[in-house]
């Protein structure tokens, strides 16, 4: 009886790991993607609140929705710029 499994068994095994692997990483992606989406709306959604509380006091406010969150979510404060410039163009 052999000591040592056949070549085949182990070309098998390391197969059965790569796919293994690869399925992980793609169902592991788009969580990851749907998490980082989430949490940039989070973000956002909190960035234009204190934007709109300080806008109160000059009358100019943002409307808050998911698509003004991912925006700024995304973007950052060259977010915050875009939707203040493209309010003043639309006012």
């Amino acid at each position: 009886m052999p000591i040592l499994p056949d070549v085949n068994v182990i070309i098998a095994f390391a197969f059965g790991l790569l796919l293994l692997y690869i399925i992980g990483r793609v169902l592991l992606m788009p969580i990851r993607l749907v998490f980082k989406l989430i949490y940039n709306g989070l973000i956002g959604g909190v960035v234009l609140w204190l934007l709109n509380w300080v806008g109160a006091y000059f009358g100019f406010t943002i409307a808050i929705n998911a698509v003004t969150a991912l925006i700024v979510g995304f973007l950052g404060l060259p977010g915050v710029i875009l939707l203040i410039i493209f309010k003043l163009f639309i006012a």
